[in-house]
């Protein structure tokens, strides 16, 4: 698995990082060397050599994280050859280290414990060949020798699994926030989608009425009645429209009311619900359309959000019907049972080819039965139109009928 070279937070790049280390570590390197040739003589040639192996060790360092097995064995071969040629004795050894580390680090753990154990392996038996007044290391030191290397293992290993760890934490904080804004775009598009179906079956019926006995008057007007029957026309026209522009703006107020700001109060006007019924079709009845109601099984109180959704049904039907279907009467009926409301809306008018053809009236409609886990349909009949709607009460409404 690819994580990142350095842990978040770090100011430095990877790069930038190695060149950093590799040049700290080339100068404790070489000063320290330099210390110790004072007091070391040896040939120019190993000197030259000895330096050359240096200059070799230090700088495979800047490749550590992208070759990390690969450094580790330039700095041990180094290492190899330097110890026994040169006489300075100088801290090579750390090149060695800090590559080993580094191929733990870097995930390579089976390599690094074959290193260390290779590197241990030709120390003692370099140590073994010696005869016993010519030994570099005693035994003492070749055990603390293994414990270095164990050490250097055990934390690169440390620190893979550190940036693993903080990988992972970062990754998932991401996603968190990747599916919080997702939910967020979500919520709000939902949001937009029920303002916009509230508004549209709010203002769509309330100004397809007043269109509709706008009109109806006007064509009366254009006849050229007796004054007193123009009179009146117009006056039952305007009364028409003043109820049903008072019951628009009612709604549109309760509708707007979630777009409030919190420290605002709340609308006090009733939601609909079916038992408003009787103002729809007053309304309807205004614009010359004949509307009955029929009830069937036992009428009951529905949660408020499928009773709005059941006006809302209602609503839009008799808003097309006054508006496409060019209808003389229209049923409404609603059925009652234990587990669902159903709503049917049936007129006597040209009906539609196509119901699409009546707009977004239909797709709102069959949106807000599919929101309760319920199914609209819409088509013609042998005598009209019709819509039908079935809008679950159990635990389908329970678990969607959450507008």
């Amino acid at each position: 698995m690819a994580l990142p070279s350095r842990a978040p937070g770090s100011r430095l790049s990877a790069r930038a990082t190695d060149a950093v280390v590799t040049l700290l570590v080339s100068v404790v390197v070489v000063v320290w060397t330099a210390v110790m040739s004072q007091y070391e003589s040896e040939s120019p040639a190993a000197t030259l050599i000895g330096w050359a192996l240096i200059a070799v060790g230090c700088g495979a360092l800047y490749f550590r994280r992208r070759r990390p097995v690969a450094v580790a064995v330039v700095t041990l071969a180094a290492c190899a050859a330097y110890y026994p040629l040169s006489s300075f004795d100088g801290p090579l050894m750390i090149t060695f280290a800090l590559a080993l580390y580094s191929v733990a680090a870097e995930g390579r753990f089976t390599a690094a414990v074959a290193l260390a154990a290779i590197t241990l392996l030709a120390v003692g038996l370099g140590e073994v060949r010696q005869s016993e007044g010519n030994r570099q290391i005693d035994d003492t030191s070749l055990v603390m020798l293994a414990g270095w290397l164990i050490s250097l293992v055990a934390v690169g290993r440390l620190q893979r699994t550190r940036l693993a760890y903080l990988h992972e934490v970062e990754q998932r904080a991401l996603a968190a926030e990747r599916e919080q804004e997702a939910r967020a775009r979500q919520s709000a598009t939902e949001e937009r989608l029920r303002i916009a179906r509230e508004l549209h079956d709010v203002l769509g019926h309330s100004i397809s009425l007043i269109n509709v006995q706008s009109s109806a008057v006007l064509h009366k007007l254009s006849k050229q009645p007796q004054p007193a029957d123009a009179l009146a026309a117009a006056e039952a026209a305007l009364e028409a429209v003043k109820s049903t522009s008072k019951d628009a703006l009612r709604e549109l107020r309760s509708t707007l009311g979630v777009l409030r700001q919190a420290d605002e109060a709340a609308p006090t006007a009733p939601v609909s619900g079916l038992d408003r019924l009787g103002e729809l079709v007053e309304r309807a009845c205004a614009t010359g359309i004949e509307v009955r109601t029929r009830t069937e099984g036992t009428p009951r109180p529905l949660p408020p959000p499928v009773d709005l959704a059941a006006y809302r049904i209602v609503q839009e039907s008799l808003t097309n019907v006054t508006r496409h279907a060019n209808a003389s009467t229209a049923l409404i009926t609603i059925a009652y049972s234990e587990h669902d409301v159903r709503v049917r809306i049936d007129d006597d008018g040209q009906g539609s080819a196509d119901a699409q053809s009546l707009g977004s009236g239909i797709m709102g409609m069959a949106e807000r039965a599919k929101a309760f886990g319920g199914e609209l349909t819409a088509r013609n009949t042998a005598d009209g139109f019709r819509v039908s709607a079935r809008l679950p009460l159990g635990p389908e409404q329970d678990l969607r009928g959450t507008e």
